[in-house]
């Protein structure tokens, strides 16, 4: 499994589905359903930068309240 790439750009994590995945510069891209893939891909550089920003904060949250 992995993390939408939108909610994440949003500062949200969420399951991704395997089905709406995206290759963008030779990297693996999931949402979380078709209908936030298509708001994704109506700008997905804004959404990757954003998501590149959040992502580490998110994830050293997520395992801090894990642990």
């Amino acid at each position: 499994g992995g993390y939408c790439a939108w909610a994440i750009a949003q500062g949200k994590l969420a399951k991704g589905d395997a089905k709406t995945y995206a290759l963008v510069d030779g990297k693996l891209y999931l949402n979380y359903n078709a209908k936030v893939a298509e708001r994704w891909n109506g700008d997905r550089q804004t959404f990757i930068e954003q998501a590149n920003i959040r992502y580490p904060s998110l994830i050293d949250l997520n395992h801090a309240k894990a642990n």
